[in-house]
């Protein structure tokens, strides 16, 4: 599926500031190889049902065996494991005799303490590589976690790491037992470690994944096979909140565009994201935050949210809402399966500018069938000249006043809201106070 990087950043899938991140949000990994792997699983969302249907089968097997994965590879194992090879030391003999033994201990004393605490980290990674190839080699799992169980066992095959899984944790190793799998791991396992960690990091990743739907209480989505676009969410909410409200929320052909209203702080920019945000975790094969989705297979994801001017290029702030509208326009022309997203267009610009570009664009992209839109605004008033279009839906967030104080529902309510709240917040913070006494 497609996203580029402007939605990737609209969408907070991966952030600047990471603690406000989708990927901090699902980051459960335990390595930073594991970390990597789903950065690259969440940079490439899945473009077919099969492999969305594949990583779903995975998450969905993970999960069943999570208390039982095993914790003892750490990111410390990681890291000394590869500062093992990493580090230049002296050649580490083959005999391991009690003569040789002991000069190595005297004469290449750092080497051989790097040594003894590296064999202790590699005897934890294959015992923790041998649990998961039990654990992912079951007659249900996915034949992708087979083929990755089929070949930790091959790795392990030699008879070093064998006698290493023979050692309980904990157990102590003798100073030439030390120097004898030091040798051989220098020698004769790298290529072998490297293609480990490498499955190790993958599993990690799937690890992380399957923990987040447990830990968030995640659904997985069903996937409508159709030639045209359609979502259908019950109860479906934004991932990033501690506390958030759910929606429930159709389109389709008879439905495509959905025009939505409300005040400032009323939800509108959280409703948006929490459905793009959704669409993108189904097409990563992850479970969602709803009670159900519904969703057929999208080609991308196009929003328009947080436009910026750039000074360096000498470009306003309605300008570059032009020219992200303009590309919008160009992508989704393609007869494509698109979710176009849009909040507060032209806000750049004079309201009486603002309606009339937004009707314009509004109306164009109303032809536009094989996509999905919503779109976000303060102008109501144009309401009424697009209500005669019958694919044109009308939702709105609710604002009250109690007590002189703002009372947000943040429920989804049909219909348009007039609401404009902007002076009334003003001045209940005393800025129109402060001004008059200036």
């Amino acid at each position: 599926m497609q996203i580029d990087k402007t939605t990737y950043n609209d969408l907070s899938i991966f952030n600047a500031e990471e603690t406000f991140s989708v990927f901090h949000k699902l980051n459960f990994t335990r390595t930073g190889g594991g970390k990597q792997w789903l950065r690259h699983i969440m940079g490439e969302p899945f473009d077919t049902l099969d492999k969305i249907q594949e990583n779903q089968h995975i998450i969905r097997h993970i999960l069943s065996c999570l208390d039982k994965w095993p914790l003892s590879v750490t990111n410390g194992t990681m890291i000394m494991m590869e500062r093992f090879y990493d580090t230049p030391i002296d050649p580490i003999p083959r005999s391991t005799g009690f003569f040789n033994t002991l000069l190595y201990k005297l004469l290449h004393s750092p080497d051989y303490g790097l040594i003894r605490y590296s064999v202790i980290h590699f005897r934890d990674f294959i015992a923790g590589m041998q649990q998961l190839a039990l654990l992912i080699d079951t007659p249900q799992a996915p034949a992708r976690l087979q083929t990755l169980a089929s070949r930790i066992r091959m790795l392990l095959l030699h008879r070093q790491p064998q006698d290493l899984l023979k050692k309980k944790t904990g157990e102590k190793f003798s100073a030439g037992e030390n120097l004898y799998y030091g040798h051989f791991l220098r020698t004769a396992f790298k290529s072998h470690y490297t293609e480990l960690t490498e499955v190790f990091y993958q599993l990690d990743a799937w690890y992380a994944m399957a923990t987040a739907v447990e830990r968030y209480k995640l659904s997985f989505p069903e996937f409508i096979v159709s030639d045209e676009p359609f979502i259908k969410a019950d109860k479906i909410c934004h991932i990033l909140l501690p506390q958030p409200v759910s929606y429930n929320i159709s389109l389709s052909p008879r439905s495509n565009f959905l025009f939505l209203t409300g005040a400032n702080m009323a939800g509108k920019s959280t409703f948006i994201k929490s459905l793009g945000v959704a669409v993108y975790l189904a097409h990563l094969g992850m479970g969602v935050p709803a009670e159900k989705l519904q969703l057929s297979l999208f080609d991308g994801i196009l929003s328009n949210i947080n436009v910026e001017d750039n000074i360096v290029k000498g470009e306003s702030f309605f300008f570059n809402e032009v020219q992200r509208i303009k590309k919008t326009i160009l992508t989704i022309s393609n007869g494509k399966k698109w979710l176009v997203l849009i909040d507060e267009l032209f806000k750049g610009t004079n309201i009486q500018d603002a309606m009339r570009c937004s009707l314009a664009v509004i109306k164009g992209l109303i032809r536009i069938k094989g996509s999905l839109l919503i779109l976000s605004t303060h102008l109501y008033e144009i309401g009424d000249e697009i209500k005669a279009y019958p694919t044109i839906s009308f939702k709105y967030f609710e604002t009250g006043i109690q007590n002189d104080r703002l009372v947000f529902s943040y429920q989804l309510k049909d219909g348009i809201s007039n609401d404009r709240l902007g002076y009334f917040i003003l001045k209940t913070e005393k800025v129109v106070e402060l001004l008059e006494n200036l």
